[in-house]
């Protein structure tokens, strides 16, 4: 059971890891938009996977529309003010944009 544990606490961190290596311009400050909507999206991914194997969980379903109403509410913001760097987090995320925003690839 430890090793179980040990396993997965490895993998979380290298998952951070690797969204820092995907940091815009390599900014770990964690109140920097793109870093937000970054850790934002890693939540998003690991809600949504405990969603698919726990259906009936909704105290998590709840947790993750507030997350995504939060990462839409920062990308129409970014969208406003850096349309460049707003179509660069959308392309290295892989989400979709938001519907009349500029930078929709």
């Amino acid at each position: 059971m430890k090793q179980v544990i040990v396993i997965i606490i490895i993998i979380t961190t290298d998952k951070h890891k690797s969204i820092d290596a995907q940091l815009v311009g390599g900014s770990k400050d964690t109140g920097f938009t793109a870093s937000q909507i970054y850790y934002l999206t890693h939540q998003i991914l690991k809600l949504t996977s405990h969603l698919e194997s726990h259906s009936k969980d909704y105290s998590s379903r709840r947790g993750l529309h507030k997350l995504l109403g939060r990462r839409k509410r920062l990308l129409i913001y970014l969208s406003a003010e850096n349309a460049a760097l707003y179509a660069q987090i959308l392309k290295n995320l892989g989400i979709r944009g938001l519907k009349g925003r500029q930078g929709l690839s």
